[in-house]
């Protein structure tokens, strides 16, 4: 088998020795139309200055077919299908690589995908961290940094696009061959191409500089064609054109990258990626009918996200994947950020810190959790830590040291950091250096406390005479020399006329010892909120007096901010076993109504959704979500506002685990308008079919009905999901057969998540129990024949549910599985035992959240 690694050590080694100049890479796509062609024709020319005589270019592809460096022919004959050896180097060298490399229908390299609606054919790239080798010979890794000029042929009807402006093109016998611009000098994993007759919306954007000159940047938003008719360009562009002016004046420094192309594309393996000058992102951003806010606000944290790569990540780069998460930690935090600062969508910290942080502090609690600021030996651990860490804890700290060293120094050393080191490459202490110099704060200790250690804090509060004491409580395992500072508000909430009004939030600085805060007036706070103002990260814990207080009155709580830190400390204290989820759920029912932000609303129903599908019993779970069920659809009939999708859509979540909901779901599907006159558009419409097909109310002609109204790619998608959703043993077999006997060669991204989620959706565990050893069995084989994105979507997504029938505090048969499995099979590769450790520990919790109830 192919080693793909590629170590820190050998890669700091070559990139010490070597200095590219510039990288031609010629792209021959025109038989990419042609479903049984599964290779195309790349010829990569790379030039670059050597200190050594021998080294290697990286290259995965079906043939090598001919290299010659500095005009002799290199031996390929030895070729071992990832490097391909570089003896005989000189001073000055010239490499010319010619190869046959394989189409990907799994989202990495050059991926194929052919429309089901028009038969219409599209490739795009996708490269991070380590896969343009699978298109052109290239030096992967980050530091590596080289001008690259694209030449594709490809079909003259089609869009050929690549990260700069095209310069020339010549036409002959129906194809075009487009080149690009050379790149300023950027990493490969960062390159990108794109080509299929793709539906373009062109623009522009410009601004004025003090120095008189003016900087114009043409804009492009691309879709394949049948979803033209769903690409809101208009908004779209809007959030682009504002975050351009944000960071053009937030950085000082001009976008650096000529064009700004945004392209939607099908089957992506991500949510988005940074390629400078054609960012790409999955077409799920693109909805086929009206979005809700939250849905919106997502996209456009995730449009400012990408442009702040721009300049963090692309124009500086980090030296190795150990800085992965400083890019994508500023960038996230940016997202948000800048959504509220610049754009319309001024509820993105609201969803950052409900929703966001939550996937931070789940994954910072388990076995597996890590230094922000990891151990990166290898690109095998850097793929495991694109994570919760890296991206929301990360952004998380970031924000507390934004808060640390005063947003005005933060700013000002961001923009040194980029004057410093523009189109090189850095590593953390060059970024901290320039926030000391701003703010002229020693950042080591906090470097060390915050970046260097593992785990959440905790931060409490405890009411004694007249003042508050604030504590923090650090993870088990830290030391005194571990104690994070924090800078965050403490929120005082007293009662008044059945409203819980916000009477002071007092800014603290905590350390080591606790810190008193003075009652406001005679009586104490009834509610006590530790972190009022989001500024830090920690799991905020609730005193019993506040939790009664947050049961009866959150909903009255005026601001939306604090209202979802209640709710996320609540959630947090379901999910840690300190609070049963029935109570919480109660809550739910009793102050979710009351609830007019579509972003906060969609929040907490997920954690309602979470809460019966995890930590209730069958018989419970039936009964509640009936219940759930029931609420929903009654504020779908009294709502007129964005908030009537969002409860609409938790119809569909209630109604998948309760058939007693068919009632609720069936007359809408019929009428195909919800209340109002708001259409159903596709997806609601497949949600609330999955519901169905889930408690087994929709028949296979129904569903091949449903299928035949929406033949899309979209709809064949939600197809699958819903057949596999069926509660028979036939539609669980046919699943698991297609995820585990056809996924190596027959899956698609899409397609494998769609049959993992209906797999795993059912109202009984008698359906799966079987299963549960059969995928342990095959956990191993599963790992070899996959791409590692999917190896581990399925070990993470196929991880069997609590089987039951062990007494409280006895370990459920799916935990002695997975022990069993995990002391067996320990010389396995550490990405595949960390999906198994990380499912062992939601099944753990999951039972102690189950014997909390009992």
């Amino acid at each position: 088998m192919t080693d793909l690694n590629l170590t820190r050590s050998e890669c700091a080694q070559r990139g010490s020795q070597l200095q590219l100049s510039e990288h031609h890479v010629l792209l021959d796509l025109r038989d990419a139309a042609q479903a049984e062609q599964q290779t195309f024709g790349s010829r990569t020319t790379a030039r670059f200055a050597a200190t050594c005589t021998s080294s290697w270019i990286d290259i995965v592809a079906h043939q090598i077919v001919s290299a010659t460096l500095n005009g002799t022919p290199l031996d390929i004959t030895g070729y071992d299908g990832a490097r391909l050896e570089l003896p005989g180097l000189q001073g000055d060298n010239e490499l010319v690589v010619d190869a046959r490399c394989r189409y990907s229908r799994t989202g990495d390299g050059l991926h194929r995908f052919t429309d089901p609606s028009d038969n219409a054919t599209y490739l795009y790239t996708h490269f991070e961290p380590t896969d343009s080798r699978r298109v052109f010979a290239a030096f992967e890794q980050p530091d590596l940094k080289t001008r690259f000029t694209f030449e594709v042929t490809a079909d003259a009807s089609w869009v050929i696009r690549s990260g700069q402006p095209e310069v020339s093109r010549t036409e002959q016998d129906g194809f075009a061959t487009v080149r690009f611009a050379p790149t300023p000098p950027q990493s490969s994993y960062i390159t990108a191409v794109a080509a299929g007759p793709y539906h373009v919306v062109d623009d522009e954007w410009s601004v004025q500089h003090s120095d008189g000159s003016r900087l114009t940047v043409p804009l492009g938003v691309l879709c394949r064609a049948s979803m033209a008719q769903h690409l809101d360009a208009g908004d779209i562009l809007t959030v682009t054109k504002q975050g351009l002016a944000y960071y053009d004046d937030l950085f000082d420094y001009a976008y650096p990258w000529g064009k700004y192309d945004q392209i939607f594309v099908p089957e992506y393996n991500i949510g988005a990626m940074e390629n400078p000058g054609l960012v790409t992102f999955t077409e799920s951003y693109l909805h086929r009918g009206r979005p809700t806010t939250a849905e919106l606000t997502s996209r456009s944290e995730v449009i400012l996200h990408e442009m702040a790569h721009m300049w963090f990540g692309d124009l500086v780069t980090m030296q190795w994947w150990d800085g992965l998460w400083l890019k994508e930690s500023f960038a996230d935090l940016m997202g948000y950020q800048v959504s509220v600062e610049a754009t319309r969508y001024t509820s993105a910290m609201t969803m950052f810190a409900v929703g966001r942080k939550q996937w931070a502090y789940t994954q910072d609690l388990r076995p597996s959790t890590h230094p922000i600021a990891a151990d990166i030996p290898d690109i095998e651990a850097a793929a495991q830590n694109f994570d919760g860490i890296t991206y929301s804890k990360g952004a998380a700290a970031m924000k507390q040291l934004q808060a640390y060293v005063g947003r005005e120094a933060f700013d000002e050393g961001v923009r040194q950091y980029f004057r410093a080191h523009a189109f090189g490459c850095t590593r953390l202490e060059d970024f901290l250096d320039q926030i000391a110099n701003a703010s002229g704060r020693d950042l080591s200790r906090w470097a060390d406390t915050w970046l260097r250690t593992s785990g959440p804090s905790e931060l409490s509060a405890t009411t004694s005479d007249t003042a508050v004491s604030v504590q923090q409580q650090m993870p088990p395992h830290a030391v005194a020399e571990d104690t994070r500072s924090h800078v965050f508000g403490v929120g005082l909430y007293v009662e008044r006329d059945d409203v819980l009004e916000e009477f002071e939030v007092v800014p603290v600085e905590l350390a080591g010892d606790p810190v008193r805060v003075m009652f406001p007036t005679a009586d104490a706070p009834d509610l006590i909120l530790p972190n009022a103002d989001d500024a830090t990260y920690a799991i905020a814990r609730l005193d019993a007096g506040s939790q009664e207080t947050a049961h009866r009155l959150l909903a009255t709580v005026r601001s939306e901010g604090p209202r979802a830190l209640i709710w996320s400390a609540l959630w947090n204290h379901v999910r840690d076993a300190q609070l049963s989820p029935d109570r919480f759920l109660q809550t739910v029912r009793e102050q979710l109504p009351h609830e007019q932000s579509a972003v906060l609303l969609s929040a907490v129903l997920s954690m309602a959704r979470s809460a019966v599908a995890q930590f209730l019993d069958a018989h419970t779970r039936h009964s509640v979500a009936t219940e759930l069920a029931q609420l929903a659809h009654d504020r779908v009939s009294a709502a007129r506002d964005d908030t009537q999708l969002v409860w609409a859509g938790a119809l569909g979540w209630f109604g998948a685990l309760s058939a007693d909901a068919e009632p609720l779901i069936t007359p809408l599907l019929t009428a195909g308008s919800l209340p109002g006159r708001t259409a159903i558009d596709p997806e609601l419409r497949w949600n609330l079919v999955i519901a169905l097909a889930a408690t087994g109310q929709r028949s296979d002609a129904q569903l091949a009905a449903d299928l035949r109204t929406d033949f899309t790619m979209t709809g064949q998608t939600a197809y699958d999901r819903a057949v596999a959703s069926v509660p028979s043993p036939e539609a669980k077999a046919r699943a698991w057969h297609l995820l585990v006997d056809a996924g190596a060669g027959g899956l698609t991204n899409d397609r494998q998540r769609a049959l993992i989620a209906g797999f795993s959706q059912t109202v009984s565990s008698e359906l799966t129990v079987e299963y549960a050893s059969r995928y342990f069995d095959l956990l191993t084989d599963v790992w070899g024949s996959h791409s590692q994105a999917m190896a581990a979507r399925f070990v993470s997504g196929a991880f069997p549910g609590l089987l039951g029938s062990t007494d409280a505090g006895e370990p459920d048969r799916v935990v002695e599985l997975a022990r069993t499995w995990l002391a067996d099979n320990s010389h396995t590769p550490s990405a595949l035992q960390r999906g198994v450790i990380e499912g062992l520990d939601d099944a753990e919790r999951t039972q102690r959240v189950r014997d909390l109830r009992r």
